[in-house]
């Protein structure tokens, strides 16, 4: 006699935060075959807004998700895996709320997905029996939709307890992404670096958007002709080391150019600017020095930057 395969049933779900991380997570993983059962949201209307996207969006066969205010955790069924997507500063105050509200409840899963704080600020949820860790998507969700497509095939910065991370890689698994982990003292600096990599690079766009429109360009238009360039070099990124991927002046050890660029910032306008652009191209020379640019060319670039910067030259 054959025995029948059976599907095991993934875990139901509660979402505790239910801002754009929050709705992300939740559109992805109920199109991956999860239970979303509860969204609890700071104001009752922000997680009823959340529970109709999502009704919308995946199975309006089935009733929406049960939605809750923040002063009503105690009102929360109990599900397989708890989900705190809440800003960082609010994740110390919902794990003491829950420990003192669930402590009665059969132990389930709670993973936080901040990048910047590890499961020790779990820990009153540990203590009181649950399995604790975090699950950081390393994405930019700037709105739901377009961040449960991103979050299918994302990597995953994972922590926690070991039963907490098989969950947690489960969960990767049926997104088809990928995980890693790192020790939960390295939490702040891995989330540092993420800045560094998606929400900086946001923001010196948006410096060189201001630069370029000095020259007479509208903002609107100096933003489309920079998206070319950085989907180049993205693309470049997927196929080189940063070292053999970077293009441009410093890659070459222009310096005449470099000296143009350093003429052209002035004014209090350029200020933050020209601070940028010494401070990336004096590492952009220690790049080039790893890939073989000529160490004297190198010295009188970084020279001839500190001289415009008030300092004295490097011996």
């Amino acid at each position: 006699m054959t025995k029948r395969a059976t599907t095991k049933q993934k875990p139901s779900v509660a979402i505790i935060g239910a801002g754009r991380v929050g709705q992300a997570l939740a559109l992805a993983l109920q199109s991956s075959g999860y239970s979303i059962i509860a969204l609890v949201a700071r104001r009752r209307w922000k997680a009823e807004k959340a529970a109709t996207l999502l009704h919308k969006r995946l199975n309006k066969t089935k009733p929406p998700p049960l939605v809750f205010a923040a002063n009503q955790l105690a009102e929360v069924p109990p599900t397989d895996l708890i989900l705190i997507s809440t800003p960082d500063d609010l994740i110390a105050e919902v794990a003491h709320s829950l420990s003192g509200l669930w402590s009665a409840r059969k132990r389930s899963t709670i993973l936080h997905t901040s990048g910047a704080l590890s499961s020790a600020v779990l820990r009153p949820l540990e203590k009181s029996g649950f399995q604790t860790g975090s699950i950081h998507p390393l994405i930019s969700i700037s709105d739901p939709v377009s961040g449960a497509a991103a979050l299918h095939g994302a990597f995953f910065c994972l922590e926690g307890d070991r039963k907490a991370k098989l969950v947690a890689q489960a969960i990767v698994r049926d997104l088809g992404g990928s995980n890693f982990s790192i020790k939960p003292e390295h939490k702040a600096l891995y989330h540092a670096a993420a800045v560094m990599a998606a929400p900086h690079v946001t923001a010196l766009v948006d410096l060189a958007i201001e630069t370029l429109a000095a020259c007479g360009l509208s903002k609107r238009k100096a933003q489309q002709v920079f998206v070319p360039l950085l989907e180049s070099t993205v693309n470049n990124l997927k196929t080189s080391s940063p070292e053999q991927a970077l293009t441009g002046t410093f890659a070459r050890g222009d310096i005449a150019t470099v000296r143009r660029h350093l003429d052209s910032f002035s004014g209090k306008q350029f200020a933050a600017a020209l601070e940028v652009y010494n401070l990336l191209g004096l590492h952009s020379l220690r790049m080039m020095e790893k890939n073989g640019l000529d160490s004297k060319l190198i010295q009188q670039i970084i020279d001839l930057i500190k001289q415009r910067a008030g300092q004295r030259p490097v011996a």
